[in-house]
């Protein structure tokens, strides 16, 4: 099996798990009615705006200042709910395949989507506030 393969068996788990991870959440939330999701909007927009800058300057997804930047949106995700790294992942492989999604983050700039997806992927190999998989064995 190549690293293709392998690639693609990874990223129908990420979009599993997102899909698994939000259908659970949106039940246990009433579609996620505790979140403002003005501020939410209003805060990402400000977010998009500066990771623009970034992508302007040439910078590269694994730069220090981009994960920062990665680690609020994360944030921001967190108030509707804290996604396992494969979720995670999920969100960005939805940001590039779904037309509205793509249209929206790449308004901001021609790159967003993909700059987006590769930064979110270093950030979820860092591992560091994620919930545990939702596919993942627990113990009783």
């Amino acid at each position: 099996m190549g690293t293709g393969a392998v690639r693609n068996s990874y990223e129908d788990e990420c979009r599993k798990s997102l899909a698994r991870e939000q259908a659970k959440s949106l039940a246990g939330t009433n579609n996620w009615e505790h979140v403002d999701r003005e501020r939410v909007h209003q805060d990402w927009d400000v977010l998009y705006r500066e990771i623009t800058t970034f992508l302007d300057r040439g910078s590269l997804p694994g730069d220090q200042q981009v994960q920062e930047l990665v680690r609020r949106h994360f944030d921001i995700i967190c108030r509707f709910y804290t996604p396992s790294k494969e979720a995670y992942v999920g969100m960005s492989l939805f940001y590039a395949e779904d037309e509205a999604m793509r249209a929206f983050h790449d308004s901001y700039h021609p790159g967003m989507v993909e700059f987006m997806g590769a930064a979110i992927k270093v950030f979820a190999e860092q591992g560091s506030g994620f919930a545990p998989s939702a596919g993942a064995e627990t113990p009783a």
